[in-house]
């Protein structure tokens, strides 16, 4: 891992409105990942984790803030100046069913983002590309003229995070990528992004709620509550030393037998303070490299 910084989060805000109220998806979010690392992003759901990686790939434009990728201020760009930085920057969405084109063969599934860059010319080379990516992901040639709904969970989420890495990106979302599979599945593909990492030399941000999964593959990692971190640390230092009350809720909810209830119980054991309550508390470092937000 290097100590260069690939992505700095600088006070991103995402605020929807419904109904004339205003919610504050993301409220004042800044971090920062190496190049190389693996930043794991945890909460509930609703915390805002999502949104986070949505504003990273602008997919939402933000409300306020900047992020810098690789020292180019995205926020600044329009959508034309953009697609260099959409090679290089992919996604794993979070289900394999509702992201995977049905009408389209796994081989033009993956080839798009190859014929959108204008990376084959030679269609012979498409396909042997293609098929190289399919086998690094645990599937076979055979399958490159089938369709989505011929593949299980995991198999189509392996063809998803070939579609990622077809255009050889650098930095790569993976949003709740194994939330929607079965639990026998998840490691192994958890251990296939490591390998992919290490080979590819990617960097991730990793979204997820799954705190043991989180520490199996995170360098650090963000702890989101309310559109806000509230903490964040080594992967390591995280579990050992958890100082914040919600990531010790999160972390005493493990394993989750009904995660209904565990969210209940998890809101119940910490509220953050409201503007009506008092100061909100900022990000501080009590420690090197821990940040906690908390009176």
């Amino acid at each position: 891992m290097s100590e260069k910084i690939m992505v700095d989060v600088r006070n991103l805000k995402k605020h929807f409105t419904k109904g004339g109220e205003v919610l504050k998806a993301v409220d004042g979010v800044s971090f920062q990942i190496r190049k190389g690392e693996t930043f794991g992003l945890v909460g509930e759901s609703g915390s805002g984790k999502s949104t986070v990686g949505r504003c990273l790939i602008r997919l939402y434009d933000y409300t306020d803030g900047e992020v810098h990728f690789d020292g180019q201020n995205l926020s600044k760009l329009r959508d034309k100046q953009l697609k260099p930085f959409r090679r290089r920057i992919q996604t794993i969405f979070q289900d394999p069913y509702s992201s995977l084109n049905p009408s389209m063969s796994v081989l033009d599934l993956i080839g798009e983002p190859l014929d959108i860059h204008g990376l084959y010319k030679k269609a012979d080379e498409r396909k042997e590309f293609v098929a190289g990516l399919l086998e690094k992901v645990g599937l076979k040639r055979e399958h490159l003229y089938r369709f989505p709904h011929e593949f299980s969970g995991g198999q189509r989420q392996r063809i998803s995070i070939a579609r990622a890495l077809s255009v050889r990106p650098d930095f790569v979302v993976c949003d709740e990528p194994i939330s929607a599979l079965d639990v026998s599945v998840q490691a192994q593909v958890v251990n296939m992004l490591e390998d992919l990492q290490e080979e590819f030399g990617l960097t991730y941000l990793f979204i997820a709620h799954d705190l043991s999964m989180v520490r199996h593959i995170s360098d650090r990692i963000g702890v989101m509550y309310r559109g806000r971190l509230v903490e964040v640390a080594e992967s390591d230092e995280l579990y050992d030393n958890p100082l914040h009350p919600y990531t010790k809720a999160l972390l005493s909810s493990i394993p989750i037998p009904d995660p209904r209830t565990a969210n209940e119980k998890m809101a119940v054991k910490y509220e953050v303070p409201t503007a009506k309550d008092g100061e909100v508390p900022e990000l501080r470092e009590v420690s090197p490299g821990h940040f906690v937000a908390d009176h």
